[in-house]
């Protein structure tokens, strides 16, 4: 694949200062609402959230949700994957011959599906629940809000597949989403975000790097503009991913990188998925003629993880 050339970097959305994010942060935090803090908002979904969930398979349609494991550079892969093989089948009594191999990533970038636990983001020093990130996270991991405590997710998922709406094939870096963009979204795809839904962006990110090649996404990237945030807040999500990272690029917000992040995370206790596969999942929506569906998250088991790779399904 030849890569795109060097782009400038997208216009900058509707600024919001420092001053209006930190006053959005704390009307939206949900701190010490839920036992236990550090699943957040994992905690709104119940056993009646999943059944309701799994009532929406009707074909049994199965649509992974993550991108092959990615070990080559490139400029939205800066720290590519590890794989290589440990065992090559060397035959020594008794049978049989066996194959192993290594896995490795620092997993918190562009090129891994990946999900983000409590313990990743913080906040002028606090993590979700208020809880001092410097007492807390450490060399040896996370002792609050790890990934280990939040365990598998099912439930409802939500494609606002923004290309589909719009009758684009994908939103051009730099193209926020605003709270205006999802109302609009949830009429023309019939689906509403409810109280513990998954909600998922599509913005056809992996449509145009097949097309045109891999670009710097952390200079420039179609995501959530922060005022969606009140929106989703309101609704009762219990997770929000994408096929970016769910933030445009570049920040509106002067001094902080990922605002969304920052709300989603450490103010309302909710995990995201970022790096997602959804090119399948949006062809598979439009040909079951909806986008809802359930949705099986199932991250490692890392005591101390801030997160995880992960390969999320959707089942229609």
């Amino acid at each position: 694949m030849t890569p795109h050339p060097p782009q400038e970097p997208a216009a900058r959305p509707a600024a919001v200062s420092r001053q209006e994010f930190d006053a959005l942060f704390e009307r939206l935090r949900t701190w010490g609402r839920w036992t236990p803090a550090d699943r957040g908002a994992w905690n709104r979904v119940t056993p009646e959230h999943v059944r309701r969930a799994a009532a929406l398979v009707r074909t049994g349609t199965t649509v992974p949700l993550g991108l092959p494991w990615n070990t080559r550079p490139a400029p939205d892969n800066a720290r590519p994957a590890l794989h290589h093989m440990t065992d090559l089948g060397d035959v020594e009594p008794p049978e049989p011959a066996t194959y192993k191999d290594f896995l490795g990533a620092d997993y918190h970038g562009k090129g891994v599906t990946h999900l983000d636990a409590l313990a990743h983001v913080a906040y002028r020093g606090r993590l979700y629940d208020g809880r001092a990130a410097g007492e807390l996270t450490g060399a040896g991991g996370a002792r609050f809000g790890a990934v280990a405590a939040l365990g598998p997710l099912v439930t409802r998922g939500v494609l606002l597949d923004l290309p589909a709406v719009l009758g684009v094939d994908w939103l051009e870096p730099g193209h926020a989403v605003r709270a205006a963009d999802v109302r609009a979204a949830e009429r023309a795809l019939g689906v509403e975000v409810e109280e513990g839904s998954a909600v998922l962006l599509r913005t056809g990110r992996f449509r145009r790097r097949a097309e045109l090649g891999p670009w710097d996404v952390d200079r420039a990237s179609a995501g959530f503009h922060l005022d969606a945030l009140p929106l989703l807040a309101e609704r009762g999500i219990s997770l929000l991913g994408a096929d970016g990272d769910s933030d445009v690029r570049p920040s509106p917000v002067e001094g902080v990188h990922s605002p969304v992040h920052a709300l989603a995370v450490a103010a309302l206790g909710v995990p995201l998925l970022d790096n997602l596969e959804l090119e399948a999942l949006s062809a598979a929506c439009a040909q079951a003629g909806r986008h809802a569906f359930l949705l099986v998250v199932s991250p490692l088991a890392v005591p101390g993880g801030t997160g995880s790779p992960v390969v999320p399904v959707a089942v229609l």
